[in-house]
């Protein structure tokens, strides 16, 4: 499962909380990746969400996407990317992506190694640029995360797993350059084809991303563990894609697929 779960944007994040958290513990998923998930002097989004499926292990990394806003309310709170798993990682590590238009942090890939029952499972959790004025940056982290995950150290008995909000409609050029390598399990999981992740449905949308409004932007991408395997899975399905209270629990959607992971 992979979610954008807005940060502390729209003014209202401790109201969303409790149903971020419900949306989660009704999809229970095995492997979560957050993006635009926060940590703070007390702890982590992540630790919350960790605690509250019942999952041993969260790992967070702070990114440079999208920049925190000059907000002294939210002095101190970092952007960050998270992966919550049933199993620990035995690994993780952090990857700079490609930033030559944009000034600041970069963003960054989440490489975990986790301790799969059946061999080692390689998840990496991204996002990548959204802004049209980067999108030299866009494509050039597309490569890029692709190229990482068709590493052939990475290679065993699983999948290799790409998840996140990675700005990239189904048509776009950034999807043709990650495809090349991975495989786009919402089709192969029998996934809706007109489904969106980013919805003008949501009063909080933002309608000025004119390129990625109304389409599905956030990802959940696979490559077999070796050359000429094979990938298997179904129910690909939405998530949070309903107002809680009256309000949606994130501006995005988020995306669940069943995955099949076998040795």
């Amino acid at each position: 499962m992979t979610w954008n779960v807005w940060w502390r944007f729209g003014g209202a994040w401790r109201e969303r909380e409790p149903a971020v958290l419900g949306v989660l513990a009704d999809a229970a998923p095995d492997v979560l990746g957050l993006v635009e998930t926060w940590r703070d002097a007390d702890g982590t989004q992540a630790d919350l969400v960790a605690e509250r499926l019942g999952l041993p292990s969260a790992v967070f990394v702070p990114t440079g996407l999208p920049p925190v806003p000059d907000d002294p309310e939210l002095a101190g709170v970092e952007m960050g990317i998270a992966l919550v798993s049933r199993w620990p990682p035995v690994e993780t590590r952090t990857i700079p992506l490609p930033a030559s238009q944009r000034t600041g942090p970069p963003a960054h890939v989440l490489h975990a190694t986790l301790d799969h029952p059946a061999g080692p499972l390689h998840v990496l959790v991204a996002t990548l640029e959204w802004e049209p004025r980067y999108d030299e940056d866009r494509m050039a982290q597309a490569w890029a995360l692709a190229d990482l995950a068709a590493d052939a150290a990475l290679d065993g008995d699983l999948p290799v797993l790409v998840i996140g909000d990675l700005n990239a409609r189904p048509d776009g050029p950034q999807m043709a350059a990650l495809t090349r390598q991975l495989a786009d399990l919402w089709p192969l999981g029998g996934g809706d084809p007109a489904a969106a992740t980013l919805s003008s449905v949501v009063p909080e949308a933002p309608l000025e991303c004119t390129e990625l409004i109304d389409h599905r932007i956030d990802h959940v991408l696979a490559r077999p563990g070796r050359p000429g395997g094979t990938l298997r899975a179904d129910g690909a399905r939405l998530a949070g894609d309903a107002p809680v209270d009256g309000r949606y629990p994130s501006d995005h959607f988020a995306v669940v697929v069943d995955v099949e992971l076998t040795s």
